[in-house]
């Protein structure tokens, strides 16, 4: 056993990427119940740490306390407070080398996340492009631990835990006939999104078979579409706008499988472990941010010599006249889902 028994975990963003290191800590702190964790991010993400042994969950508020230079100093005069002996920094960016910077000035031990980004640029390259899976994110997570002296084996597998429904969404699972559907139909990047008028037929098929749909994830303009999904077709119902991040979790956590993209929807339900069947245009699992516990198997994508062409979905697909999201037929997503909730 390492003396360091307190760890400052520093990950802010984005969305799926905690969700991630969630699910890494869970086994982490299981793993190694003596040792306490401070996990720095934002507090629209604390939901995610809920439950988690000897976690303390404290907020970094960017625009506003913690802004600039003399922000992330004032962050670090909070943090320090902890007396941690370990600072594991999972983001690796400007603020949180920052951070990290200060502690290592008092002697404090540092290690930070290798983000693979030469072989990452070598998988995404359009010549000479080396075509392997790379390390997962959740491993080179689990590797700063590692460096820092403790053991940490990842399971890398789904563990349902049904949590309490909020009381406004308890009506929606009454009917226990019908196997119940998760849709995250969006994401930050449009070129993740699969085609919303394509997404609208897989929609009516689901509809028509008779499953329970829930449309999760997004802003007003999204929670429009969602809504309108929700009037015209049978048994579907929007929950944006209408649950926050906790009783979304635990709305997940009841349903039988999510439908998303490569996004945050995905990784919430590894979180509460749900499987996901997932769709992937110009970014690949092979980069490394396949939800935690999903196979590859339940991967929906297309093969192409161009793809991927992205890491995080920002760039556009190089698949020619009909990108790869647009080559992706309803009826193979359709005919996905129905095998794994017929099983």
């Amino acid at each position: 056993m390492v003396k360091t028994s307190r760890i400052i975990v520093l990950r802010f963003s984005a969305m799926g990427d905690v969700a991630m290191v969630a699910s890494v800590l869970k086994e982490f702190s299981q793993q190694n119940p003596s040792v306490e964790i401070i996990l720095v991010s934002r507090d629209a993400f604390e939901p995610f740490f809920d439950g988690i042994e000897n976690l303390t969950f404290h907020a970094i508020q960017p625009k506003t306390i913690h802004r600039g230079i003399s922000g992330l100093y004032k962050l670090y005069k909070e943090l320090r407070k902890y007396k941690p002996t370990a600072i594991a920094d999972l983001h690796d960016n400007l603020r949180s080398r920052a951070i990290a910077t200060f502690f290592r000035l008092t002697g404090i031990k540092i290690k930070r996340i290798d983000k693979g980004r030469v072989e990452k640029k070598a998988l995404t390259r359009s010549v000479n492009k080396i075509f392997q899976p790379l390390r997962q994110t959740v491993e080179r997570y689990a590797d700063v631990f590692r460096e820092l002296g403790f053991e940490i084996n990842l399971s890398h597998k789904l563990k349902k835990k049904p949590e309490k429904l909020p009381v406004k969404a308890e009506y929606l699972f009454k009917d226990e006939t019908k196997k119940k559907l998760g849709i995250s139909p969006f994401a930050q990047h449009i070129y993740k999104v699969y085609p919303l008028e394509k997404m609208e037929v897989v929609i009516a098929g689901l509809s028509a078979s008779g499953y329970k749909i829930f449309i999760f994830g997004g802003g007003r303009t999204e929670q429009a579409t969602a809504e309108q999904w929700a009037k015209i077709y049978p048994n579907t119902r929007n929950l944006i706008g209408n649950f926050n991040l906790t009783e979304e979790l635990a709305i997940i956590s009841n349903l039988d499988l999510m439908l998303s993209m490569d996004s945050s929807g995905m990784h919430m339900a590894s979180l509460v472990g749900i499987p996901v069947v997932s769709v992937w245009g110009p970014t690949h699992p092979y980069a490394g941010f396949l939800g935690y516990g999903q196979l590859e198997s339940d991967c929906i994508q297309i093969d192409h010599p161009n793809r991927p062409n992205s890491i995080y979905g920002n760039k556009p697909c190089m698949c020619g006249v009909e990108s790869c999201m647009d080559l992706i037929n309803p009826e193979t997503i359709l005919k996905k889902i129905k095998k794994k909730l017929n099983g």
